[in-house]
């Protein structure tokens, strides 16, 4: 590559390290490449090749989100390597609550200063999220933003498209008083509410780093850190095998908000406050924040990350599939005829 400008270089941007740091995620990259993907990186549009077999009324399904301010734990920790997991999470996770299956996953990375190390890590991540969500890392891009961003900053998002056959998109008309919620547990906070968690936590001390008993012996920083999990593999096992009516991604705005998205008017989320697998992450949050119950269930999946909607019927089998795909699931609620979205208690 002989492209090359001093000038440019003397005003901040280098674009020799955007050449050395896409050499170096070649290798992440590679590892994410399905029968669809045709392009290499480095053109200016990532190419995939849609396989439609046993598809009959194929519907794309699209969804973007970013990290958020979760980045700043990284950028305090130093560590780069799993927020790219969370960016596809936030992403495919969407996706999967349409009874759709991604394809693929583009990135977009924005920072003060191209450290191709640095890149090669985030972009490590989201090789793994697209691994972890059997999508295909086709492209993406990677903005030197000198005086825009601090030098030691980034910001992160993403985009991914999924197919499913129009007859299979999830129907929740179907939806009756006494189908059962079976809730997914989260690996922890995920990738929302991080503005309350940094006021509570004050994530500029050093205290983050400190090992914390309650959390296992984990530190605080550490915790958050941990990526959002990915449900799409397991949730294409279920719909392969039971009737869904409806799924929810729970993410910022909790219970309150999410669970409502999937459920029509009339009809309300009974949930068993008692059933739920609250983790200490959450509890200690609570607890050093001073935050009302209301409040954290209203902010955060405490525990749950996606909530399920199916017949009583189906309720043991579709444990059943879930289990087998290494998903500690049980049922936490019921649906209910009411006029409340959600009821916890």
């Amino acid at each position: 590559m002989k492209s090359y400008s001093e000038s440019y270089k003397a005003a901040g941007v280098d674009i020799t390290a955007g050449y050395r740091a896409v050499e170096l995620m070649k290798q992440h990259i590679a590892k994410t490449m399905t029968a669809g993907a045709m392009s290499d990186i480095g053109g200016f549009g990532g190419l995939f090749e849609l396989d439609l077999t046993g598809i009959k009324n194929p519907v794309l399904c699209s969804g973007t989100d970013g990290v958020g301010t979760k980045l700043k734990l990284a950028f305090i920790m130093d560590k780069h390597d799993t927020v790219g997991i969370d960016c596809v999470a936030m992403c495919v996770n969407d996706i999967i609550c349409c009874g759709a299956k991604p394809l693929f996953f583009l990135d977009y990375i924005a920072c003060g200063k191209n450290d191709p190390e640095r890149i090669s890590d985030i972009v490590k991540g989201v090789a793994e999220g697209c691994v972890q969500s059997g999508a295909a890392l086709i492209g993406g891009e990677t903005a030197e933003m000198p005086g825009f961003y601090p030098v030691d900053e980034y910001d992160l998002a993403g985009f991914s498209v999924g197919v499913v056959d129009k007859s299979k998109v999830l129907n929740n008309k179907t939806i009756k008083a006494g189908d059962v919620i079976i809730a997914l547990p989260s690996s922890g906070v995920h990738s929302n509410g991080f503005s309350l968690v940094r006021k509570v936590f004050d994530v500029v001390s050093s205290d983050i780093k400190t090992p914390v008993a309650e959390l296992g012996g984990k530190s605080v920083g550490e915790t958050l850190l941990t990526p959002t999990k990915i449900y799409v593999k397991p949730m294409c096992a279920l719909f392969d095998e039971v009737t869904v009516k409806a799924v929810s991604h729970i993410t910022g705005g909790g219970f309150y908000e999410n669970i409502p998205r999937s459920i029509p008017a009339g009809f309300g989320a009974k949930i068993d406050k008692s059933s739920l697998k609250i983790l200490p992450i959450f509890d200690l949050l609570a607890k050093t924040g001073n935050i009302p119950e209301r409040d954290m269930f209203n902010t955060y999946n405490m525990g749950v990350g996606m909530s399920i909607v199916v017949d009583k019927n189906d309720a043991d089998k579709a444990l059943a599939v879930l289990k087998s795909q290494g998903e500690d699931a049980y049922i936490c609620g019921e649906i209910v005829e009411s006029e409340e979205s959600v009821t916890i208690c």
